[in-house]
């Protein structure tokens, strides 16, 4: 059975997109079998990206699947062994019918209060309809300062939710890295790439992810 990973959030603009950019080619070249879904074909963020990746000849080149309804991505995979779900901002039925079939469901939030504060509005919401908070992680995203990360982290695990580890600055890098088709875990500057690996890889750990380069006999594991 294939991994799930999805990104959710309440709000637009938090970082679902950029993770789940950086995840998916982050996958893809460690040799994993993945299918990246959009769900937001209007917007189609992650779609317009991978057009630029083949344009810009960036490798290796990421596939995504635009579709409207959660049942037809499901319905459309083929044997990957994982799959990767970008969703439109907002909470509705179809993320709960994401979340029953997520094997792991990340909420990126900036360290606003008015950020954080409905961010974890939404994973109560989907704790009372009976997902596990096992399958729940927040990741810390477009922070400005070091100790404004360390102050969300550490709210957010005083609740005893997951927090990837480290955070993603904001950074003029990443978006000319996204602009041309690239992930945040390839951006020219290699401190800010290495940074967005730490958090990719916590994720794929947390996942039940293993990277062939860490176990080459057992590639992936699902752990829901």
């Amino acid at each position: 059975m294939a991994v799930v990973v999805a990104f959710v959030s309440q709000k637009g603009g938090v970082g679902k997109s950029t993770l789940a950019r950086a995840l998916a080619a982050s996958a893809v070249t460690a040799g994993l079998t993945v299918k990246t879904v959009d769900l937001d074909p209007d917007q189609a963020t992650i779609t317009v990206w991978a057009k630029a990746r083949d344009r810009y000849e960036v490798s290796p080149p990421i596939k995504v699947d635009a579709f409207r309804f959660v049942k037809d991505a499901l319905s459309s995979t083929s044997g990957e062994e994982f799959v990767i779900i970008d969703t439109p901002g907002g909470i509705s039925e179809a993320v709960a019918e994401i979340a029953a079939h997520a094997t792991f469901l990340v909420q990126p939030t900036s360290p606003s209060v008015d950020d954080l504060y409905p961010a974890v509005l939404v994973f109560g919401a989907l704790e009372r309809v009976g997902i596990s908070r096992q399958q729940l992680a927040f990741a810390v995203c477009r922070t400005l300062a070091d100790d404004e990360a360390e102050n969300a982290r550490a709210y957010l695990s005083g609740l005893g939710f997951a927090v990837l580890a480290g955070d993603i600055p904001e950074r003029v890098e990443y978006r000319a890295a996204m602009n041309q088709g690239r992930a945040i875990t390839e951006a020219s500057q290699q401190d800010l790439s290495q940074r967005a690996s730490t958090m990719i890889a916590d994720l794929l750990k947390r996942a039940g992810c293993v990277m062939p380069q860490d176990q080459p006999e057992q590639r992936l594991t699902g752990t829901g």
